[in-house]
């Protein structure tokens, strides 16, 4: 029956549900000689009789109680279909899987809180994974859209401009530098840098930074995690460059300070791409355009993080009372 078409299957149900080709005809708005055409076509198909006459007229045979059914379930199926093509049309239903690099995933949720709040009906999938996994994911065509701070190169894109994306170096408050001002980039060349793993973008950037100056960096590790990463600094571990993006709260409460560098911060952007081959379903547009329009307003505010660092004193915290809990790579 793999050949057997809908609208023989729909023929057949008007024949049985009118006893007649004729019936059939007239509720199909086609032909009694095509209908008749159609019914030897998918008999032939089925190999056995559908119908059978008695003096009630044309009735269904066993084989054509089976194909009757078949019938019904695939237009059940069909009807299914429909609604939730609607559903998508009008956003009140649908699926987007989003990408986040792992330095996004500190607003991005709240970007997709708010979306989803306006349009409770659209299942959101977030994928958080650092650069090189974004890219990968985004290029098998897996991410509807992506937040990220640099579009992939070597594929067609269609991006959008979200946001700045500013870079800074961290330090524990109490570091030698983290009082001083205008500091010249030649004086970390002698520090300890903590750096994310190859493959992150915020490696890629610091990586150009030192180049640039002329700075042959020492690096005392290699941390798949802003958090922990964060915790190395606040530790004495050394000294990172990070995403402004990913240290609000510590700058705030005086866990950390912003070294005042020469050249940084350094002004990245943040986009929202898609892969310009993909044809995005309504659920995932809609997403897209209310990421381009209001995302920007979901960035946290790190312009004023020197006038922070010098009204807030850094306080004396105790100890946790237990380790508190790294995230698992993919930061």
């Amino acid at each position: 029956m793999r050949n057997a078409t809908v609208k023989q299957l729909r023929l057949l149900s008007a024949a049985a549900r009118g006893g007649s080709f004729a019936a059939a005809a007239e509720a199909c708005h086609v032909t009694p000689p095509a209908v008749t055409m159609q019914m030897h076509q998918l008999e032939a198909e089925a190999g056995l009789p559908l119908f059978e006459r008695d003096r009630r007229g044309f009735v269904l045979t066993a084989a054509g109680r089976e194909v009757l059914s078949a019938a019904e379930r695939i237009e059940a199926v069909l009807s299914d279909c429909a609604a939730g093509i609607a559903a998508l049309k009008s956003l009140a239903g649908g699926r987007v899987t989003v990408g986040v690099v792992s330095t996004a995933k500190y607003f991005a949720p709240q970007m997709l809180a708010a979306f989803a709040r306006s349009h409770p009906g659209i299942d959101i999938e977030i994928v958080i994974g650092n650069r090189q996994d974004t890219i990968a994911a985004f290029e098998s065509g897996r991410l509807d859209v992506a937040i990220m701070g640099r579009p992939p190169e070597g594929v067609e894109v269609e991006s959008a401009l979200m946001g700045n994306h500013p870079q800074v170096v961290i330090a524990p408050p109490d570091h030698p530098l983290a009082k001083r001002r205008a500091i010249s980039p030649r004086h970390i060349a002698g520090e300890t840098l903590l750096m994310r793993e190859k493959g992150s973008g915020t490696r890629l950037l610091a990586e150009r930074f030192l180049a640039r100056h002329g700075i042959k960096p020492r690096i005392g590790m290699e941390i798949g995690s802003n958090e922990t990463i964060k915790q190395a600094v606040m530790a004495g571990l050394g000294i990172a460059f990070i995403s402004a993006h990913t240290i609000a709260a510590e700058i705030a409460d005086g866990r950390l300070a912003v070294l005042d560098i020469a050249g940084l911060p350094e002004i990245r952007h943040w986009f929202v791409v898609r892969l310009a081959a993909k044809r995005l379903m309504p659920a995932a547009r809609a997403l897209r355009d209310f990421l381009v329009s209001e995302g920007r307003h979901f960035l946290p505010d790190v312009t004023d993080f020197r006038h922070r660092e010098k009204s807030t004193k850094p306080r004396q915290r105790k100890p946790p009372a237990h380790q508190p809990k790294m995230p698992r790579g993919g930061d």
